[in-house]
Formats: C-alpha cells, structure tokens, sequence
C-alpha cells in the first residue's frame, strides 16, 4: 500500500491517537478519523454557482480566499529538504510554515512532481498520484474538502463552502473573470490580472522547476511571479478556444463504467477519463481529444493551464467543484458503490485501497469514492443539462412523433373534406334532392 512520504508534519500541539484496526480513532487537528472523513461539528455546506451568488456573496467569497492565502496554516508545515536531509548540519529539522491556500497548491504539486534519484541522475516523471488514473476525482475531491475544511475554521463558519464554476455555459467567454470575482483581463497586459481584482497582487508558488529536477531542492513557501491568464488566447489551438458545453456534460454522465482498462489516459468508455477530458464526452479514447477538465484548464491559457502551477490560480477551485459536482451525480445516477473502484492494476497511488498522496493523516481513494451529501458534508446545487437520450428512446419518440403526425394529418383532411360538404350544403336550397330546383345557367331546364 502507498503511504504518503514524510513531506508533511503536524505542529506539536495537535495529537493524533490510533487505535487498533477494529477500534474508532480519536483524532484531534485530523481531517480523516475511523474510515470515513471526518464531519462532526460541521453543517451540511451546500456549493452553489458562484454566477448565482450575491454581490456580497461574492465579496466574501473572494475575501476568504485572499485571507486564506494570507494565513498561516495552525497545523501544518512542510518540509524544505528530502527526508535524508531533513536533519539541517545544526540537527534543526528543515521545516517551513506555509499559508492555507499556498499548502493547497503545495499539496497538488507534489502530487505531480518528479522524483529526484539523486545528483546527476534524471528526475523520474513516471508517476503522477493525482491524474491520469482512477485517483483523479478521489484525490482532487480530497484536496478541496481539505481546503473547505480549512476555510470554515479559519473563518469560524461551518457553513462555509466552495462554490462552483460551470464551465460548460460560457462558449469563447472567461464568465468568471470579472473583478468582481476571479479578476478581469488588465487592460495594459493581456496575460496579467486587472489590478481593481485582489488576485492580481497574489503570487505564484512551487514554479522553479528545473531547480527541483535537477539541484533536489523542493517547492517552498518562497512566491514568485504574478498569475498569468489569457482565456481563449491559444490562436495555435482553436480547439482550446472554446470552453466545453453543456451537451458535452450530458454525454458523460451518461457513461456506465467509471473506469476501464489500463485505467489510464488510454481508457475509453471511462467516465473518469472522459470527465477528466483525455476522452471524447462520449467515451471514445481519441489521442487528439481534450475535453472537460482538462479543455477547461487548457482554456484559461496560463497558470492555470500548467499541471504543476494550476492551483496558483484560484479558478482552479472552482473548476474543481464542478468536476467534483459531476462526479457526484454520476454515483447518484449511476448508484456506484465502491465495487465500481478499480482494486488492482491502476497506476501507483491509484488503486482502491492505496493512500493518496501526499494528505496525511492518510485517506484511501475509497473513502471518497461515496456520496458527498451521505458522508463528506457538502451537497450542490446544480442545474444538469437534459438526459441525452439513447437510441431505443430514439425510436420510440420518432415512431411516436410519427403516428401522432399521421393522426393530425387525418384529422385535418377530414375536416376540410367536412368543411368542404358543409360549405356545399349552405349553397343549396332549403329543400332537399327530393325536390326540383333550377340552375342559374339553364333556368329552363329541370336538373333535379
């Protein structure tokens, strides 16, 4: 079983308690206790379209995130050397605090990171814990309920929650970049941030990475640059230039398979991977193909279009809400239980019981393979676009479709050969064919 590696520490003050495997755990400072993430002592948070939010809503929202970027995590600090060097040449361990929103990029990226095997051997890039396996939505379902969780204490609101961006409405338009909410294009550089929007004066963690590569030095706390963004900007790829739309939505969370083998990037009819966009909507592996998450993330044209960078910025969340609404819809749908997990032969950190990684205490990607609603403390609400239909409901509509043309057709002829007979009739005579009557042309002549 993966374990996660000694990246993360907790401060002193906070205990953690294990007991034997049959026993509850008693967890203090933990976000994980007796299987299942802990939820005592927080409301249902229910995560809503951040387009439908107040204007206050959103001012609060935004406020949150730059306290939360602002803040010291209390329990949490990172380490600042590999563990064989953790013991500075003092005996100091090489610890580092970090803020609550900069420990969710740090946590991401190291997730992705390459392995340093040492001076002058090549960084190991084969293992990605978070994507391109089953782990996707489990491990990034964790990352936000670890940030909203960390939000709601900080601001001492248990009702606190993440809303969403549903990326699938705004066609060739960044919707959300607004100064109102993730900050409008700078009108004196197309790439930057409006400076009316707080996101402009944030910076970047976790970016030198040739540094970690080939020095073995590790992303810190230390910021650098300035949030890049340029949504719809990518004229080398017009497929990028657009966001996914609601149809494309529809189309996978029509898929009844969660994931397929090799429970990669190579999967077709995988929901996982068409939702995290290596797939057509539809299911079919296409190696061209970028939909969903990964079109979204490719959209914004920037930080957030860089694996290693994304959570920098802070539209990330809110694409990941959505992703995460999807996903919970489809195990409503679809009534998965953890059965439908891949227990063997995903890429490592991605099979069912394996821990993700880096989030201690240690999750299983079964612990967030559940209902939010049930077992995790947050719902959403979303408005799904329609069912596509299948093929027998086709049928049965077009043949339906068809009869009831036919009945109209029918009843309409009928009525104008009616209508015909009844308009014939009021120009007759009150008397009946019984008796004569004249005709206009030959007066005459009897032609009755």
């Amino acid at each position: 079983m993966i374990q996660s590696p000694e990246i993360l520490s907790r401060r002193a003050d906070v205990h953690v308690q294990r007991s034997g495997p049959g026993d509850v755990e008693q967890c203090s400072g933990s976000r994980v206790c007796g299987g299942h993430a802990e939820i005592s002592g927080h409301a249902l948070a229910v995560r809503r379209n951040v387009l439908t939010l107040s204007a206050e809503q959103k001012r609060v929202f935004v406020s949150a995130l730059d306290q939360a970027k602002r803040t010291t995590h209390p329990d949490i600090v990172i380490a600042t050397r590999h563990y064989s060097e953790i013991f500075g040449p003092d005996n100091s361990t090489q610890f580092q605090n970090i803020s609550i929103y900069n420990l969710f990029v740090w946590t991401h990226y190291y997730s992705v990171s390459k392995t340093f095997l040492g001076d002058g051997e090549p960084s190991f890039s084969a293992v990605d814990f978070s994507h391109e396996g089953p782990g996707f939505l489990t491990w990034h379902r964790y990352h936000l309920l670890q940030l909203e969780r960390d939000m709601q204490d900080m601001l001492r609101d248990p009702s606190f929650a993440l809303p969403f961006w549903d990326f699938s409405t705004g066609g060739s338009e960044c919707d959300i970049c607004t100064d109102d909410l993730m900050g409008a294009r700078s009108r004196f550089d197309s790439t930057a941030i409006s400076s009316n929007s707080i996101f402009s004066s944030w910076r970047v963690i976790c970016e030198s990475v040739e540094d970690y590569d080939t020095l073995g030095t590790i992303c810190n706390s230390t910021e650098s640059s300035p949030i890049r963004r340029n949504p719809a900007g990518n004229v080398a790829r017009p497929m990028v230039q657009r966001l996914p739309e609601a149809q494309d939505v529809a189309a996978c969370l029509e898929i009844d398979a969660f994931d397929t083998p090799p429970f990669y990037s190579t999967s077709s009819d995988s929901f996982r991977n068409s939702i995290e966009g290596y797939s057509a909507p539809e299911g079919p592996y296409d190696p061209v193909v970028r939909s969903l998450h990964n079109l979204a993330h490719l959209f914004l044209n920037g930080t957030g279009g860089q694996t290693h960078l994304s959570p920098n910025d802070p539209i990330f969340l809110l694409l990941h809400t959505f992703t995460d609404a999807i996903f919970d819809e489809w195990l409503r749908r679809h009534t998965a239980d953890v059965s439908s997990y891949p227990l063997e032969n995903a890429p490592i950190g991605h099979n069912r019981e394996f821990n993700m990684v880096p989030f201690w205490p240690p999750v299983r990607n079964a612990e967030m393979f559940v209902s939010a609603a049930d077992s995790l403390g947050y719902s959403y609400e979303v408005q799904w676009p329609a069912r596509a239909l299948t093929l027998t409901q086709i049928i049965t509509v077009t043949v339906v479709a068809a009869l009831i043309i036919v009945a109209i057709v029918f009843a309409a002829a009928t009525c104008v050969v009616r209508s015909r007979s009844f308009g014939t009739e009021t120009r007759q005579p009150l008397l009946g064919d019984q008796y004569q009557r004249y005709d206009e042309q030959h007066k005459t002549q009897s032609v009755v």
